[in-house]
């Protein structure tokens, strides 16, 4: 009896090591995740910037009446609106919705300068935000119907075209909302993970 018990006591301990590697590994994966997204939400409010200040007044401020009432491309994916639904949202769900957002952004991003690596960024991003999935899914299959769904794109959205103010417009402040969207539901995420945690927006 006591020998079993002086056996128990190192696969304890052996079992404690092995999940607080987990957790510290798990939490680098999610402070890896919110930089990331970070840097492309300021890459996005630095490009509409730029992009503004390249107007002439009147366009600008013509621009700015038009986007409040304009369709994003990632308007057609289900997600959490509003800070009650946000917060009160399962890990799995903000990181799949995150990982959703930011694949609809992999293919338009292309169109923009390649000073600021957008697409090489989102698919960093996209890979961790994946790993962290597949840990929360702990080898379980996904039963996401939304997984599967062909992503949506629409022709006047794929391209920017300098000849088109509003286009580009609404394709870089789309992108800017997104960005925004997806650091919100990641740091909800990261702080959902422990159960005795204050999380609100």
């Amino acid at each position: 009896m006591a020998r079993g018990g002086f056996l128990l006591l190192p696969i304890l301990a052996v079992s404690f090591i092995v999940n607080k590697a987990d957790a510290f590994e798990n939490q680098r994966l999610f402070n890896n995740a919110v930089i990331r997204v970070q840097v492309l939400h300021q890459l996005a409010a630095k490009m509409i910037t730029d992009f503004e200040e390249s107007l002439y007044p009147d366009d600008r401020r013509a621009l700015s009446k038009i986007f409040p009432l304009s369709h994003c491309i990632s308007d057609s994916i289900e997600a959490p609106t509003g800070k009650d639904e946000t917060q009160k949202s399962s890990v799995l769900r903000l990181l799949r919705t995150s990982s959703r957002l930011i694949e609809s952004w992999e293919y338009p991003s292309q169109t923009f300068s390649t000073v600021y690596t957008i697409t090489e960024k989102l698919t960093d991003l996209k890979v961790g935000v994946n790993v962290l999935i597949r840990g929360y899914l702990d080898g379980q299959p996904s039963m996401d119907d939304n997984d599967s769904l062909p992503l949506p794109f629409e022709d006047f959205y794929l391209s920017l075209d300098d000849g088109n103010l509003s286009k580009s417009y609404r394709l870089l402040a789309c992108f800017r909302k997104d960005m925004h969207r997806v650091e919100t539901f990641l740091r909800m995420a990261n702080c959902r993970r422990s159960p005795e945690a204050n999380c609100t927006l």
